[in-house]
C-alpha cells in the first residue's frame, strides 16, 4: 500500500526536458553573435529575445517536473553568462563599438557585470536567512532583461535607421548605463511575484492580442516598448520593496494583500498641521520661581 502511494520517478527523457531548454536557450543566444557578424541585426535580437523566452521556461519546467538537479542549475547559470553577457557584449562590438578602442572596454565591462550578477544570484539563493517577502525582488537587474536593455541602441538602429543612437557616446554611455543595473542593489519584480485582479483579466487578455500583433507586424518596436515599461517599473518596484521592509508585520502576507494595504494607506487623507506665524506663535517660558 505504502509503495503504491510513493510518487513514481519521472523517466529520465522528461527529467532532461529542462537542460534541454537550457541548451536551446545557449545556442539561441550564441547565434545572435554569428547573425550579428553577418550584419542581421534584426535576427540577432530575435535570438537574444528567444534566449530570453527559453530562459524563463526552462526554471518554470524544472519545478513543474520536479526536474531540478545541481547540473541543472549550474548549466543554466553558464548559459546565463554567455547568452546574456558574452553574446551581447559581443554584438555590440562588432556593429557599433568597434571603431576606438576603448569600445572593447566597454563590451567587457558589460560581460563582466552580468557575470558578476549572475554569482550574486547564485549566492542568494542559498542565503537561508532572506526573508520570504525579499525573495518576490530580484536584486538589480536580471541577465535577460539587461542584455535586452543594453541592445536597445542596436534595435533603435534596425528599426529606425542611423541616428544619435547609434554613435559611440551614446552607445558607449548606455551599454554602461545597463551595466550598472544589472550590478546595482536595486529591488526589481520578479515574475512570480506579479498578480493580476480578476476585475483587470480582460484588459490584460486585450493587451496581449495587441502584444501578439506587434509582434508579427513589429517587433522591434514591441521590444522597445517592454524595455520602457522595465524600465518604468524599477521606480515602483524600489518603492515597494521599502515599503514592505519598513513593517515587519506584512512580511507573511500575499504581495496581493500587500499591494491592498498600501492602495488604502494612500487613500487615506494626510493631516497636516496649520503654521503658526508672527505673534501667534507660541512660545516656552520658564516659570517663575
Amino acid at each position: 500500500m505504502e509503495a503504491a502511494t510513493r510518487k513514481r520517478p519521472r523517466p529520465r527523457p522528461v527529467r532532461l526536458l529542462p537542460s534541454v531548454v537550457t541548451i536551446l536557450a545557449l545556442c539561441s543566444g550564441l547565434s545572435a553573435v554569428k547573425f550579428g557578424l553577418d550584419g542581421e541585426l534584426g535576427i540577432a535580437l530575435a535570438m537574444v529575445g528567444a534566449a530570453a523566452v527559453l530562459d524563463t521556461l526552462d526554471g518554470r519546467l524544472a519545478r513543474m517536473l520536479d526536474a531540478t538537479s545541481k547540473m541543472g542549475a549550474e548549466l543554466d547559470s553558464l548559459s546565463d553568462a554567455i547568452s546574456f553577457g558574452v553574446a551581447p557584449a559581443l554584438v555590440l562590438y562588432v556593429t557599433l563599438l568597434h571603431e576606438y578602442t576603448v569600445g572593447w572596454v566597454v563590451a567587457l565591462l558589460f560581460a563582466v557585470s552580468l557575470v558578476l550578477r549572475l554569482a550574486r544570484f547564485n549566492t542568494l539563493l542559498d542565503d537561508d536567512t532572506r526573508p520570504n517577502w525579499a525573495r518576490e525582488y530580484f536584486t538589480g537587474v536580471p541577465a535577460p532583461a539587461g542584455a535586452l536593455i543594453a541592445l536597445v541602441p542596436i534595435a533603435l538602429k534596425v528599426q529606425f535607421g542611423d541616428g544619435w543612437w547609434d554613435g559611440f557616446v551614446a552607445v558607449s554611455a548606455w551599454t554602461i548605463f545597463a551595466a550598472l543595473l544589472c550590478v546595482s542593489t536595486i529591488p526589481t519584480l520578479a515574475m512570480k511575484s506579479v498578480s493580476v485582479a480578476p476585475q483587470a483579466a480582460a484588459g490584460l487578455l486585450v493587451l496581449t492580442a495587441l502584444a501578439a500583433a506587434l509582434l508579427v507586424t513589429f517587433p522591434i518596436v514591441l521590444l522597445l516598448i517592454l524595455v520602457a515599461l522595465y524600465l518604468i517599473h524599477i521606480p515602483f518596484a524600489w518603492r515597494s520593496a521599502r515599503w514592505v521592509a519598513a513593517r515587519p508585520e506584512t512580511w507573511q502576507h500575499k504581495p496581493a494583500e500587500r499591494r491592498a494595504q498600501r492602495r488604502a494607506q494612500s487613500r487615506l487623507p494626510t493631516i497636516r498641521r496649520p503654521a503658526i506665524r508672527g505673534s501667534a506663535r507660541l512660545r516656552l517660558r520658564r516659570p517663575r520661581e
